[in-house]
């Protein structure tokens, strides 16, 4: 990559930044700091979320229940079964779902060097949904002892599956000769979301109305139903891909500069793909198992970070998935405050917020690139 090619392009004006040491002290501190702000974010979301309902708990008889794990009055026996056996496991999977999806949309921008890229725009989440919904509908066919031995594990490991094949196939048909294509990506990306869709949409005319109205309400994106079963399934694959996915941040900072570079710099470029492949299609399979289509999530925070860090990944990386984890718990308390006592797909809230702000990346790039 030339050094014009380096200044038009802002992932590897980081890279090169960072390298001369010209910005990565101001950078450093700042992006340190940021980390420390939404750890006790994290924490007050969680405390919030978990305080958060239709019960009329006060949120200092929760938090107080919740730090001193006593068995005493402070809640009704209704209202510990709410807190801790129906919220809690949502609140605790919400939030890795928003990291999951934060810190995948973060490594998908720096492995493929575009600000546009996201799980769902370039088709890993049609994929991970194909999966989940075939489940859903032929997983009766499937011999009982099957079914049986995957149990709760089943949803997720199908969705998994979708996604890691759908992402195999994206990264095989944009690269040649070892290079990725950006244009290609994108394109393929919205080639295979078009045919998973069609795919999900014969799955769909073959539902009966059970599995209709559980598919039909799973694609709009939800925390509702989650339990500890549901975390102890999908959490685990999260939780190692999240991480994993951390170690992956010198070899993104290197090939922001190009696969060659990195290669050059001592970066196993294949095996870095290979693992960064994986990791996404896993976050984001078990994500979508249990949650459904939220989407725009992995596409806003990167950005939002991107403005205040800078392109680090060793802080890009865990500050995403902090602050995807905080926006998801936040989204998920407006979903079931809005409309009390009903309940908005969160999926809802995330499109209206991350619609814009998608538009505005166009049209700033649009600006700078004089098109």
């Amino acid at each position: 990559m030339s050094l014009n090619d380096a200044v038009r392009n802002p992932f590897a004006r980081g890279s090169l930044l960072m390298r001369s040491g010209t910005t990565a002290g101001d950078r450093t501190a700042i992006a340190r700091l940021t980390l420390v702000v939404l750890v006790i974010l994290s924490a007050v979301a969680l405390a919030l979320s978990v305080a958060t309902g239709a019960s009329d708990a006060s949120a200092v008889n929760v938090i107080g229940a919740l730090l001193t794990g006593a068995d005493d009055t402070a809640l009704s026996m209704r209202d510990r079964i709410i807190v801790f056996d129906i919220r809690m496991p949502r609140a605790l999977l919400g939030f890795l779902i928003g990291a999951a999806l934060a810190m995948s949309g973060a490594v998908m921008q720096g492995l493929f060097r575009n600000p546009l890229a996201d799980p769902g725009l370039v088709g890993i989440s049609s994929g991970a949904a194909l999966g989940a919904v075939l489940m859903i509908v032929l997983g009766s066919a499937l011999p009982a002892g099957v079914m049986l031995a995957l149990g709760a594990y089943a949803l997720p490991l199908a969705a998994f599956v979708g996604g890691l094949l759908t992402t195999l196939l994206l990264y095989r048909i944009a690269t040649r000769g070892g290079q990725t294509s950006v244009a290609t990506m994108l394109l393929a990306g919205i080639a295979i979301a078009a045919l998973a869709g069609a795919v999900t949409g014969i799955l769909i005319y073959m539902a009966d109305d059970k599995q209709l109205r559980d598919i039909t309400f799973w694609g709009l994106g939800s925390l509702s139903g989650m339990t500890w079963v549901k975390l102890f399934a999908a959490g685990p694959i999260i939780l190692i891909a999240l991480l994993v996915v951390p170690f992956l941040s010198r070899g993104l900072n290197a090939i922001t500069l190009g696969e060659a570079a990195a290669f050059h710099m001592g970066v196993k470029v294949q095996r870095l793909k290979y693992t960064a492949v994986v990791a996404v299609a896993g976050a984001v399979g078990a994500s979508v198992a249990v949650s459904g289509g939220i989407g725009f999530v992995g596409i806003v925070v990167p950005h939002l970070l991107r403005i205040v860090i800078g392109p680090d990944h060793r802080y890009l990386l865990p500050a995403s998935a902090l602050l995807g984890g905080v926006l998801m718990l936040g989204a998920d308390m407006l979903a079931r405050t809005l409309v009390a006592p009903a309940e908005l797909p969160i999926g809802i809230i995330t499109a209206l917020a991350g619609a814009p702000f998608f538009l505005w990346v166009l049209l700033r790039d649009r600006t700078r690139n004089g098109w």
